[in-house]
């Protein structure tokens, strides 16, 4: 099960990384929906993880993420 839960934690940090990464190359503005996406799906795979390592203040951080995420978006729209 710990295999799982580490590759979801991996893609998740992946799909967090490269949203920041290409706003800050210019090839993805952050108010973008995939900008939003990415962060909130990445932020997901991460609380997954943290939440099974007992690493509850990160766990809190991705909480944060995903809210700031789905808020901007759903203003968006």
């Amino acid at each position: 099960m710990w295999i799982l839960i580490d590759s979801i934690g991996w893609i998740g940090s992946i799909m967090v990384v490269l949203a920041y990464a290409l706003n800050m190359y210019g090839k993805m503005a952050s108010d973008s929906v995939v900008y939003y996406v990415l962060n909130i799906a990445g932020s997901a795979c991460l609380i997954v993880n943290t939440i099974y390592h007992h690493a509850i203040p990160s766990a809190v951080v991705n909480v944060i993420w995903v809210v700031i995420a789905l808020v901007a978006l759903v203003r968006k729209k």
